[in-house]
């Protein structure tokens, strides 16, 4: 089956960076898009970054500009560079994958995502 697991979180400064990596295997790559998600105590779960297999990526504003995600490109490995870390960027960090046909598009929507990670927690202190 699909595995997903994230791994690098930890604890960082304010004002510090953390590269988050996520090991993909058992997935077969066409028309997809990967992704990682957060949630934060007392929040719900939310996206903040986007690649699909056109290799366009979309972030949330709240991350726009720190945050760069990538991934290998045997697509086995997924990655969250962060950087100028804020403490409302502490959470639990999900890397998921699509697991429905994305066929023109619009792949990157939640409802599409059928594999998730685990989680890794990233803890930003002031």
């Amino acid at each position: 089956q699909v595995q997903l697991v994230e791994s690098g979180g930890g604890s960082v400064q304010a004002g510090g960076s953390l590269r988050l990596s996520c090991a993909v295997s058992g997935y077969s790559y066409s028309s997809f898009c990967m992704g990682w998600f957060r949630q934060g105590r007392r929040k719900e779960r939310e996206s903040v970054a986007f690649i699909d297999s056109d290799g366009s990526t979309s972030y949330t504003d709240s991350v726009s500009g720190r945050f760069t995600i990538s991934h290998d490109d045997d697509g086995n490995t997924l990655y969250l560079e962060m950087k100028s870390l804020k403490q409302e960027d502490t959470a639990t960090y999900y890397c998921a994958a699509t697991a429905t046909a994305c066929i023109g598009g619009g792949c990157c929507q939640r409802r599409n995502f059928g594999y998730w990670g685990r989680g890794t927690q990233v803890t930003v202190s002031s």
